[in-house]
């Protein structure tokens, strides 16, 4: 199941950002703007992808908490500095040399 969210996960991130790179530029942030000629500029054109864009940040995030839920479950409850110190009982003891 994990793994079917994962990829379902990894398509929503890839048409996130097509769709955020399709849409008009409002202008103004780096000095390059889109000229008249655009593929896209219509005003339906730019609803659809704005509403299509929510729409896929919304599942991506859906898809991004469940995946959180998913991996939770198999987090243990030690400590990293409890399995150094099962590691190091573990060792064979070397002679002092007294």
């Amino acid at each position: 199941m994990e793994k079917i969210i994962l990829t379902i996960h990894i398509i929503l991130a890839v048409l996130l950002i097509g769709s955020v790179l399709l849409q008009k530029s409002e202008g103004g942030a780096l000095g390059i703007g889109s000229g008249s000629d655009s593929l896209m500029s219509s005003r339906s054109a730019g609803d659809f992808l704005s509403k299509f864009t929510t729409v896929i940040a919304i599942l991506f995030i859906v898809t991004s908490i469940s995946l959180t839920a998913m991996s939770k479950k198999n987090i243990n409850k030690g400590s990293v500095l409890d399995k150094i110190e099962k590691k190091d009982d573990n060792l064979p003891k070397i002679p002092s040399s007294k």
